[in-house]
């Protein structure tokens, strides 16, 4: 059995209850860290003995985190310093610690907010447990080499400056999909187009059989008067927010275009805005989600209505 590659770097992510430990262990794993909570130190070498997690190159090098706490089975801070050096001193990696502070004040309020037991103070109030645990873990605040104070930090605000510091680049995984409104708007788009205000290659005979990836089809939609100026100012509208959703940590973007089959202009539209955000240095995956469908049964119907001589019913 293969091992994992040797991790980049090791991050002790410790703190005082409520202090946002989940938060950031979450951040980091986001941010393609492999992430670790509650693990006792003097399992480590088995963890970096162990393969790699599955769906990942076993010799993969990732960062790895560990997050430790009070509640840490054997928990003691000098202990867990001396493994820390013994850590540097052995696998030749970088080990850091990172402690999340906060003040008493707003600690009390988050856990009555949450209405959780402080560990430390099952039974008492959480004004004991936080005072005990503060002390408990004074050696690893003052020997961290990163100290972030969450007292007046949201959530959102630490997840941005844990990826500020931790983070070597992160960036959304960007899907452009086109469908049909006909069949259903995606549930899952972060950003929806409707192109129904393009010319439309069903009218043309030719064309009608043909979708948005075949040359014809893409050369009626783009000669569309409108093509150019709309499609230039979606294309400027992403290149402005879609960095700005990696900056806020959102793991997965969605950006839709749609049509009334999902099979012409709406496909075209996303092979285009792909290739210009491609040029622009973005990485978007292309999903055409109706690209294979049937033909509209309201087309359909108009196409037998005119066959049979109802010239005067469509849709």
């Amino acid at each position: 059995m293969s091992k994992r590659g040797a991790p980049k770097s090791i991050l002790i992510v410790t703190g005082l209850s409520g202090a946002g430990k989940s938060t950031t262990l979450k951040t980091l794993e986001d941010a393609g860290w492999e992430t670790v909570d509650n693990l006792p130190l003097t399992l480590l070498d088995s963890l970096l003995a162990a393969p790699a997690p599955q769906g990942h190159d076993a010799t993969e090098s990732r960062s790895l985190a560990i997050g430790i706490d009070s509640r840490t089975r054997g928990f003691d801070a000098d202990t867990i310093l001396a493994r820390i050096a013994s850590l540097r001193a052995r696998h030749g990696a970088r080990v850091e610690v990172l402690f999340l502070d906060c003040s008493g004040s707003v600690l009390e309020r988050r856990f009555a907010e949450t209405r959780r037991r402080h560990p430390l103070a099952l039974d008492r109030p959480a004004t004991d447990g936080i005072a005990r645990e503060r002390e408990l873990l004074e050696p690893l605040r003052r020997a961290a080499e990163h100290v972030v104070d969450t007292s007046d930090l949201t959530s959102n605000a630490l997840q941005q400056e844990i990826r500020r510091r931790f983070a070597e680049s992160f960036e959304s995984t960007l899907t452009l999909l086109s469908f049909g409104f006909a069949r259903g708007v995606p549930r899952n788009a972060d950003l929806m187009f409707d192109m129904r205000f393009l010319q439309n290659p069903y009218w043309e005979e030719s064309l009608r059989d043909l979708t948005g990836l075949d040359p014809d089809v893409r050369a009626h939609v783009m000669a569309d008067p409108l093509f150019d100026t709309a499609i230039g100012q979606i294309e400027a509208l992403l290149k402005t927010v879609l960095p700005r959703y990696s900056e806020d940590g959102k793991a997965y973007v969605t950006v839709a275009f749609g049509c009334t089959g999902g099979r012409h202009r709406s496909v075209c539209v996303t092979e285009e805005i792909a290739m210009r955000l491609r040029k622009a240095g973005f990485s978007p995956t292309i999903a055409h989600r109706n690209l294979e469908s049937v033909q509209l049964d309201a087309y359909e119907n108009r196409r037998r209505s005119d066959r049979n001589g109802n010239e005067g019913r469509g849709v």
